[in-house]
Protein backbone atom coordinates (compact mmCIF):
# COMPACT_ATOMS: atom_id res chain seq x y z
CA UNK A 1 0.00 0.00 0.00
CA UNK A 2 1.88 2.97 -1.05
CA UNK A 3 1.85 5.90 1.46
CA UNK A 4 0.36 9.32 0.04
CA UNK A 5 3.08 12.11 -0.70
CA UNK A 6 3.63 14.83 2.45
CA UNK A 7 3.16 18.18 0.98
CA UNK A 8 5.23 21.24 2.74
CA UNK A 9 4.99 24.87 2.24
CA UNK A 10 6.40 27.86 3.88
CA UNK A 11 3.95 29.96 5.78
CA UNK A 12 3.75 33.07 7.34
CA UNK A 13 1.53 32.14 10.33
CA UNK A 14 -1.92 31.57 10.81
CA UNK A 15 -3.35 34.51 12.13
CA UNK A 16 -6.54 36.04 13.17
CA UNK A 17 -7.55 39.33 12.14
CA UNK A 18 -9.99 40.91 9.74
CA UNK A 19 -10.01 41.16 5.78
CA UNK A 20 -9.29 45.04 4.89
CA UNK A 21 -10.03 44.25 0.79
CA UNK A 22 -12.88 43.11 -1.30
CA UNK A 23 -16.32 42.37 -0.54
CA UNK A 24 -15.96 40.22 2.79
CA UNK A 25 -13.96 43.19 4.33
CA UNK A 26 -14.09 44.03 8.14
CA UNK A 27 -14.94 40.31 8.54
CA UNK A 28 -13.55 38.53 11.22
CA UNK A 29 -11.22 35.98 9.73
CA UNK A 30 -8.78 33.13 9.92
CA UNK A 31 -5.73 33.58 7.38
CA UNK A 32 -3.50 31.13 5.69
CA UNK A 33 -0.24 33.13 5.03
CA UNK A 34 2.03 32.31 2.21
CA UNK A 35 5.55 33.90 3.28
CA UNK A 36 7.15 36.97 1.07
CA UNK A 37 10.62 36.63 0.44
CA UNK A 38 11.20 39.25 3.66
CA UNK A 39 8.88 37.81 5.83
CA UNK A 40 9.87 34.75 8.45
CA UNK A 41 8.60 31.79 7.45
CA UNK A 42 7.99 28.33 9.12
CA UNK A 43 7.20 25.30 7.45
CA UNK A 44 4.09 23.46 7.80
CA UNK A 45 2.62 20.38 6.34
CA UNK A 46 -0.65 19.96 5.09
CA UNK A 47 -1.38 18.09 8.19
CA UNK A 48 -0.17 20.46 10.44
CA UNK A 49 -1.91 23.67 8.56
CA UNK A 50 -5.27 21.38 9.03
CA UNK A 51 -4.80 20.65 12.40
CA UNK A 52 -3.77 24.45 13.16
CA UNK A 53 -7.34 25.15 11.29
CA UNK A 54 -8.99 22.94 13.71
CA UNK A 55 -7.38 24.19 16.64
CA UNK A 56 -8.03 28.27 16.07
CA UNK A 57 -11.81 27.45 15.03
CA UNK A 58 -12.45 24.98 17.42
CA UNK A 59 -11.27 28.26 20.11
CA UNK A 60 -13.42 31.21 18.56
CA UNK A 61 -15.65 32.50 16.28
CA UNK A 62 -14.30 33.29 12.46
CA UNK A 63 -16.31 34.25 9.76
CA UNK A 64 -14.04 32.80 7.23
CA UNK A 65 -10.74 31.40 6.20
CA UNK A 66 -8.45 33.32 3.86
CA UNK A 67 -6.03 31.85 2.09
CA UNK A 68 -3.40 34.48 0.76
CA UNK A 69 -0.03 36.17 1.58
CA UNK A 70 2.59 35.46 -1.84
CA UNK A 71 1.26 33.01 -4.37
CA UNK A 72 -0.78 31.18 -3.05
CA UNK A 73 -2.18 29.30 -6.17
CA UNK A 74 1.44 28.32 -6.36
CA UNK A 75 0.81 25.82 -3.45
CA UNK A 76 -2.25 23.79 -4.71
CA UNK A 77 -1.17 20.37 -3.87
CA UNK A 78 -0.06 21.75 -0.04
CA UNK A 79 -3.75 23.85 0.12
CA UNK A 80 -5.99 20.59 -1.51
CA UNK A 81 -4.28 18.10 1.17
CA UNK A 82 -4.84 20.40 3.90
CA UNK A 83 -8.29 21.33 2.95
CA UNK A 84 -8.82 17.52 2.61
CA UNK A 85 -7.43 16.21 5.90
CA UNK A 86 -9.66 18.45 7.66
CA UNK A 87 -12.49 19.94 5.72
CA UNK A 88 -12.99 23.19 7.12
CA UNK A 89 -16.27 24.15 8.49
CA UNK A 90 -16.00 27.82 7.68
CA UNK A 91 -16.21 29.53 4.04
CA UNK A 92 -13.21 29.41 2.46
CA UNK A 93 -11.87 32.21 0.63
CA UNK A 94 -8.95 32.90 -2.02
CA UNK A 95 -7.06 36.03 -2.18
CA UNK A 96 -5.01 36.43 -5.46
CA UNK A 97 -3.30 38.58 -7.31
CA UNK A 98 -4.23 36.22 -10.39
CA UNK A 99 -1.18 35.74 -11.86
CA UNK A 100 -1.68 31.59 -11.80
CA UNK A 101 -5.20 31.69 -13.43
CA UNK A 102 -4.59 27.86 -14.75
CA UNK A 103 -3.85 26.77 -11.57
CA UNK A 104 -7.15 28.16 -9.93
CA UNK A 105 -9.46 24.75 -11.74
CA UNK A 106 -8.43 22.46 -8.87
CA UNK A 107 -8.96 24.51 -5.78
CA UNK A 108 -12.33 26.11 -6.50
CA UNK A 109 -14.22 23.16 -5.55
CA UNK A 110 -12.86 23.88 -2.21
CA UNK A 111 -13.52 27.59 -2.09
CA UNK A 112 -16.60 29.95 -1.19
CA UNK A 113 -14.76 32.86 -2.63
CA UNK A 114 -12.74 33.61 -5.00
CA UNK A 115 -11.29 37.23 -4.69
CA UNK A 116 -8.51 38.80 -7.05
CA UNK A 117 -6.72 41.91 -5.59
CA UNK A 118 -5.39 43.96 -8.57
CA UNK A 119 -2.81 46.46 -7.28
CA UNK A 120 -1.92 48.19 -10.75
CA UNK A 121 2.04 47.30 -10.63
CA UNK A 122 2.00 44.73 -12.94
CA UNK A 123 1.71 46.17 -16.70
CA UNK A 124 -0.80 44.54 -19.21
CA UNK A 125 0.06 40.94 -19.01
CA UNK A 126 -1.27 41.30 -14.83
CA UNK A 127 -4.54 42.75 -15.96
CA UNK A 128 -5.21 40.04 -18.44
CA UNK A 129 -4.15 36.85 -16.13
CA UNK A 130 -7.06 38.51 -13.61
CA UNK A 131 -9.64 38.68 -16.02
CA UNK A 132 -8.78 35.02 -16.42
CA UNK A 133 -8.83 33.81 -13.38
CA UNK A 134 -12.13 36.02 -12.59
CA UNK A 135 -13.09 33.75 -15.56
CA UNK A 136 -11.85 30.67 -14.08
CA UNK A 137 -13.67 31.32 -10.72
CA UNK A 138 -16.84 31.66 -12.82
CA UNK A 139 -17.01 28.76 -14.46
CA UNK A 140 -16.28 26.56 -11.87
CA UNK A 141 -18.97 28.09 -10.21
CA UNK A 142 -17.44 30.05 -7.07
CA UNK A 143 -18.15 33.17 -6.34
CA UNK A 144 -15.96 35.65 -7.34
CA UNK A 145 -14.64 39.40 -6.64
CA UNK A 146 -12.23 41.89 -7.92
CA UNK A 147 -10.89 44.16 -5.50
CA UNK A 148 -9.08 47.21 -6.90
CA UNK A 149 -6.24 49.13 -5.65
CA UNK A 150 -5.43 51.95 -7.62
CA UNK A 151 -2.20 54.02 -7.47
CA UNK A 152 -1.54 57.61 -6.72
CA UNK A 153 -0.97 57.52 -10.88
CA UNK A 154 -3.19 54.75 -12.26
CA UNK A 155 -5.70 56.05 -14.68
CA UNK A 156 -9.57 56.43 -14.62
CA UNK A 157 -8.92 55.03 -18.09
CA UNK A 158 -7.21 51.74 -16.78
CA UNK A 159 -9.78 51.29 -13.74
CA UNK A 160 -13.11 51.45 -16.15
CA UNK A 161 -10.98 49.01 -18.69
CA UNK A 162 -10.48 46.68 -16.38
CA UNK A 163 -14.39 46.62 -14.94
CA UNK A 164 -15.51 46.33 -18.15
CA UNK A 165 -12.98 43.34 -18.77
CA UNK A 166 -14.68 41.57 -15.43
CA UNK A 167 -18.07 42.26 -16.57
CA UNK A 168 -17.53 40.52 -20.09
CA UNK A 169 -15.86 37.34 -18.62
CA UNK A 170 -18.80 37.36 -15.85
CA UNK A 171 -21.79 39.58 -14.96
CA UNK A 172 -22.04 38.16 -11.61
CA UNK A 173 -18.40 39.67 -10.36
CA UNK A 174 -18.40 41.67 -7.30
CA UNK A 175 -16.54 44.36 -8.27
CA UNK A 176 -14.85 46.92 -4.84
CA UNK A 177 -12.83 49.86 -5.48
CA UNK A 178 -10.67 51.04 -2.96
CA UNK A 179 -9.95 54.37 -4.02
CA UNK A 180 -6.42 56.06 -3.01
CA UNK A 181 -6.63 59.14 -0.35
CA UNK A 182 -4.89 62.24 -0.80
CA UNK A 183 -1.44 62.59 2.09
CA UNK A 184 -2.56 62.95 4.90
CA UNK A 185 -5.78 63.94 4.36
CA UNK A 186 -9.47 62.78 5.40
CA UNK A 187 -11.87 63.44 2.76
CA UNK A 188 -11.67 61.37 -0.20
CA UNK A 189 -11.24 63.30 -3.82
CA UNK A 190 -14.60 64.17 -5.60
CA UNK A 191 -13.25 62.38 -8.31
CA UNK A 192 -14.49 58.78 -7.17
CA UNK A 193 -17.85 59.62 -7.78
CA UNK A 194 -17.24 60.53 -10.77
CA UNK A 195 -15.42 56.84 -11.37
CA UNK A 196 -18.19 55.17 -9.77
CA UNK A 197 -21.07 56.76 -11.63
CA UNK A 198 -18.72 55.40 -14.91
CA UNK A 199 -17.91 52.37 -13.82
CA UNK A 200 -21.77 51.16 -12.61
CA UNK A 201 -22.79 52.21 -16.34
CA UNK A 202 -20.28 49.05 -17.01
CA UNK A 203 -21.07 46.87 -14.29
CA UNK A 204 -23.97 47.60 -11.95
CA UNK A 205 -22.06 45.60 -8.90
CA UNK A 206 -19.48 47.94 -7.92
CA UNK A 207 -18.94 49.80 -4.92
CA UNK A 208 -16.92 52.61 -3.43
CA UNK A 209 -15.05 51.15 0.27
CA UNK A 210 -12.46 52.34 1.98
CA UNK A 211 -9.39 50.02 2.61
CA UNK A 212 -9.24 49.19 6.42
CA UNK A 213 -5.52 49.97 7.51
CA UNK A 214 -3.22 47.88 9.48
CA UNK A 215 -3.02 46.71 11.81
CA UNK A 216 -6.57 46.02 11.96
CA UNK A 217 -7.33 45.08 8.64
CA UNK A 218 -5.07 42.24 6.94
CA UNK A 219 -4.70 40.24 3.81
Amino acid sequence: MSTPPMHAAALAGVPSGVQTLGPWAGRRQLFVRFAGEAETATMYTSTALARELERQTGRSRFHSVCIGGRDPLGNVPFLMAALAAAPPSLPVMLDTDGQRPEALAMLAPSLAMTQVTVEFGGGEAALTHAVETISGAAGAGCAHALALCPREDTTDAVILRLIGLAHEASALTQVVIHPTMAPDSALLDRRWAAVLEQATALHADTRLALRLPPPTGMR
